[in-house]
């Protein structure tokens, strides 16, 4: 039977988990399911497919509809996962513009951003695992065999980003696409999170959200890969550089880019900022000074008004 101190011990690890420390493990598993099935993804476009002997033809436009399809549904599993406890931020951009603009506490976010890294260095992980045959066979099916990982940027593209050739070695254009592809994600958030607005019912959100991820992938994506979650690129990053890729992952040199780590978190994190504030001023402080819904006149025809457009700026 167990004794006095194991029922405390038991007490105390409940309470710790009914606030921030429950809130921590929610982001943990969110973020690993996230890259766990969008770094899967990739890896079944780059490596799988032609080594598993399914594929016969090139990577192609086939291929980078796998990625983006595989990318917005894993963001859709990942916020179902996480959403009932921690509100589902598993990205570390949308975690500082709600600091920033919807009040979430400060205090919390270092706290945040460490679990959303470590889920998603523990998601790229057994993504590796499993993927770690069809990763050597595609190397050693290139000509000439590649037979270093620091080699392969193919097989690092599964974990991590990189640029565009046609930016050459420039930082800019990677990192203002990472601020746009990033400000579109959390103003969009944003706009279906907010109840006042055109916000979707029956818990269909986290669909929407990764509609959202589809679309820009589909529209940004070959620019830098379309990381737009500093976490997404750095735990699988980190993850990349223990098992061999080296210089690839840090400081993220390649044949035509250099010291390129810094970009799919910085960028990020200020196209989170932007995306907020412009969807704030546009739209979510004009629904704040709008007549409550009560008192407000019927639509004028061909307007819908949202069915409930209570909560706060």
């Amino acid at each position: 039977m167990n004794g006095p101190g194991s029922r405390r011990q038991a007490n105390a690890w409940t309470r710790l988990r009914q606030h921030t420390v429950g809130e921590l493990l929610a982001e943990f598993l969110g973020t690993a399911v996230l890259v766990l099935f969008g770094c899967g993804s990739v890896a079944v476009a780059v490596a799988g497919l032609p080594g598993s002997g399914r594929e016969s033809v090139p990577f192609g436009a086939a291929n980078w509809l796998i990625i983006a399809w595989g990318w917005g549904l894993a963001v859709v599993l990942g916020v179902y996962v996480a959403g009932g406890v921690s509100g589902a931020h598993i990205n570390p951009a949308v975690t500082l513009a709600f600091a920033i603009r919807r009040k979430f506490p400060w205090y919390k976010v270092p706290a945040y951003w460490l679990a959303q890294v470590a889920g998603a260095f523990a998601g790229a992980a057994v993504v590796y695992a499993v993927y770690l045959s069809a990763i050597n066979a595609f190397n050693l099916a290139q000509t000439p065999p590649i037979t270093s990982r620091a080699d392969s940027l193919s097989t690092f593209s599964i974990f991590a980003t990189f640029p565009a050739k046609y930016f050459g070695n420039s930082p800019w254009g990677p990192f203002v696409d990472q601020i746009v592809g990033t400000a579109l994600l959390v103003a969009l958030i944003a706009a279906l999170i907010d109840t006042r607005n055109m916000a979707p019912g029956s818990n269909v959100g986290p669909f929407t959200i990764g509609l959202v991820v589809v679309a820009i992938g589909l529209s940004f994506g070959t620019n830098a890969g379309y990381a737009i979650n500093p976490a997404r690129d750095f735990g699988p990053r980190l993850l990349t550089f223990i098992a061999g890729w080296g210089n690839k992952a840090f400081p993220g040199n390649g044949d035509w880019f250099s010291n390129y780590w810094w970009i799919p978190i910085a960028g990020p994190l200020l196209g989170g900022i932007v995306g907020i504030l412009v969807y704030d001023l546009f739209v979510g402080q004009v629904l704040g000074v709008r007549p409550a819904p009560e008192a407000a006149p019927t639509p004028e025809p061909g307007r819908v008004r949202g069915s409930d457009e209570s909560g706060t700026a």
